[in-house]
């Protein structure tokens, strides 16, 4: 039989941020605890509130299954003398076991033969061991921070009210510091602040409902969306998009109610984007665009209850929000009396790390970098390079990056114009920072790429030049995001460059400040970009393949896609198998290989013969094919050598007794093996 589980925990407020994680870290602990006492169960989900926490587990079984334990005691020679009599160890654990020292046998393990007993253990009722489950999942939820209250010796996000603990509609027994688990959960603070019973999960929805409360945020984010967005509309525009902000206001309120306000139209002389930072970083406010995506002098506030007068609640978030605008519209305005490009010595003063100096030292490194990917790439764009990367972090030191950090490189392009920049070198110190994310937004153009690559490496390179390389957990200088936006940039602009190179000049220019040995450091960058491209590119393409294919070399980043390109279309063909066994063994003989020159006038058989003809007329034209990067015709042109080596190893003994004979058909072994390693390592793809 199966019953349902239900666990909600009320609390105080618990910080936005932290619920999303505790739901996914509720649902991952009952599903483990629940496998380990081998109760098997059905759907599983979690819900979250500022003041709750829940858990629902649906068709669990009422009753463990029995089950055959086996326990291990002292290995057979300790339990056993010489003459096969138990020893005082075999008694002992015997009778440690409940059992006769006649029914103890033995086990097989990886450290030798051990004495064990095997026992049926009767499995326990569910409501049981849930006495024992349930506390311990509560403490072992995960959070950022988490505080003590009273003289408990118990922690949790935030204090703890309440806790309904229901399996089949009864309460499950248990304490959690000073809190005792029952039936009875709470209503809103402040539209119902009273306590109701819940008999099951369906009824404890029903009375969270009544009394102002949505646990399931899926359901309360849907009718937040579906508010502002009509909200909006009512006010002559559309919602500006805003998933990250919406996701933080679902967890802000139990019972979510929309309200509209406007500000003076005198705002919107402040660029846009820091009017929508003021409004969303400070207040939680979504934005109003019209067709064109202008601006429009309304916000929309999601509040935690029911306004008696929405108007009234719209005049108080207007007179919060007209002090924060103005105090934006008062940061541009005295900004904007100084150039940008005066700006660029009071860098001089900001110390970006400790080991690695100044923001302006950096800026002076990674605009030499700019200038050079320039010069190789788009020597027309170079003068612009420089001058972009002078000042692309100028707007780090005025007052409306330091009030908004968000809105580097949006100042500096908006004070770039007000200074009469050129716009595509404007628009270049604010393309820079992209992307922001997995996935985000790319450079649009030559210039703020060459910047972009050139800051970011020099990030990577001078971190892990005096020993700051992220760990498993910690990537405080973003290293990650940095290297996958390089390589990013790089495929979508299809730069043909050297990683390596780069890596190179951007170490030769850090020079005076590595703490590591250079070439120790160099090897670790570039294991650090494989790792970033290969996991990147195994979303493209059969990872094997994007291993076998690193595996030769992925120092030119769209060569290397190329090939994956090549491989992994011509691996669907039909005689792709039979073609990498073939190649398999080739390269399973020759190993290291040798560099050999091949004679053919050391060939005894006709068929070592015919595979250095083909070989010899394959390779010229797979060279040409690989030149012009037609890795795919290569491949097709390398299948035709299947035949040949298939006949060559059931006419050839390889290792023949002659070793002049034996090392030149390891010769020619070994550049049918190079020819196909020029475009992956064959042994990497699966059969």
């Amino acid at each position: 039989m199966t019953k349902e589980l239900f666990l909600e925990i009320g609390t105080e407020e618990i910080p936005a941020g932290f619920l999303p994680k505790a739901m996914a870290d509720m649902e991952a602990l009952i599903r483990k605890e629940l496998e380990n006492a081998r109760l098997s169960h059905g759907e599983v989900r979690t819900f979250a509130t500022p003041r709750r926490l829940a858990l629902l587990v649906r068709e669990l079984v009422d009753r463990q299954p029995d089950a055959e334990v086996t326990a291990l005691g002292p290995a057979k020679k300790v339990a056993f003398d010489a003459d096969g009599k138990p020893t005082r160890a075999a008694e002992g654990f015997a009778r440690g076991q409940g059992v006769d020292v006649t029914d103890l046998t033995t086990a097989a393990t990886e450290k030798g033969e051990y004495v064990a007993v095997t026992k049926r253990v009767l499995g326990r009722p569910t409501a049981e061991l849930l006495t024992d489950i349930l506390p311990g999942i509560i403490g072992a939820i995960p959070f950022r921070k988490s505080m003590r209250w009273g003289n408990l010796d118990v922690r949790f996000a935030r204090p703890m009210h309440w806790i309904v603990a229901l399996y089949d509609g009864v309460v499950v027994p248990f304490s959690f510091g000073s809190i005792a688990s029952g039936s009875a959960s709470r209503g809103h603070r402040f539209m119902a602040d009273t306590s109701f019973p819940a008999r099951d999960f369906a009824h404890y929805l029903d009375e969270c409902e009544r009394h102002f409360v949505i646990p399931d945020p899926e359901k309360r984010k849907e009718i937040i969306r579906r508010e502002v967005e009509q909200a909006a509309r009512a006010a002559g525009g559309r919602l500006l998009p805003d998933e990250d902000l919406l996701d933080q206001v679902t967890f802000l309120v139990e019972y979510p109610s929309v309200v509209c306000g406007s500000f003076e139209r005198e705002f919107l002389q402040v660029p846009k984007e820091v009017l929508i930072t003021s409004m969303r970083e400070h207040q939680r406010y979504f934005s109003v665009v019209d067709e064109d995506g202008r601006l429009l002098p309304h916000f929309i506030t999601v509040n935690n209850t029911l306004a008696d007068d929405p108007a009234v609640v719209a005049r108080g978030n207007e007179r919060v929000l007209r002090a924060r605008l103005s105090d934006a519209r008062f940061f541009f305005e005295e900004d904007k009396k100084i150039p940008l490009e005066e700006r660029v010595e009071d860098l001089k003063g900001v110390v970006y790390q400790a080991k690695l100096g100044t923001s302006y030292e950096k800026m002076e490194r990674f605009r030499k970098l700019a200038e050079s990917l320039a010069a190789q790439l788009c020597p027309e764009v170079a003068a612009k390079v420089s001058r972009a990367a002078y000042l692309c972090k100028a707007d780090l030191v005025t007052g409306m990056v330091g009030e908004f950090p968000e809105l580097q490189g949006v100042m500096g392009r908006e004070y770039a114009l007000l200074s009469g920049e050129e716009p595509d070198v404007a628009l270049a110190i604010h393309e820079h920072y992209l992307p922001t994310q997995a996935g985000g937004d790319l450079p649009s153009g030559d210039i703020g790429a060459f910047v972009s690559i050139a800051d970011k490496m020099d990030t990577i390179c001078g971190c892990f030049g005096v020993g700051l390389i992220p760990s498993g957990t910690a990537d405080p200088y973003a290293l990650r995001r940095c290297a996958l936006g390089i390589i990013a940039i790089i495929l979508d602009r299809k730069y043909e460059l050297s990683l390596a190179d780069l890596v190179d000049s951007s170490l030769s220019l850090l020079r005076d400040k590595l703490t590591r040995d250079e070439s120790r450091v160099r090897a670790d960058v570039l294991e650090f970009f494989r790792g970033r491209y290969v996991n990147l590119m195994a979303g493209r393409y059969p990872s094997d393949v994007v291993e076998a294919v690193a595996a030769v070399s992925f120092d030119n980043l769209n060569e290397a896609a190329s090939r994956m390109a090549a491989l992994s279309e011509f691996r669907e063909r039909p005689d792709f198998e039979p073609l990498a066994v073939a190649f398999k063994r080739v390269s399973n003989i020759v190993k290291e290989g040798t560099d050999m020159p091949v004679d053919s006038g050391l060939f005894r058989e006709d068929a070592e013969r015919d595979l250095f003809r083909a070989f010899d007329t394959v390779a010229s034209v797979v060279r040409v094919k690989i030149s012009g990067k037609d890795y795919l015709a290569a491949l097709t042109e390398i299948a035709g050598l299947k035949g040949p080596v298939d006949a060559f190893f059931d006419g050839v003994m390889v290792m023949a007794e002659d070793e002049q004979v034996r090392n030149n058909r390891l010769a020619l072994l070994t550049g049918i093996a190079r020819l196909f390693g020029r475009i992956a390592d064959i042994s990497k793809i699966s059969a």
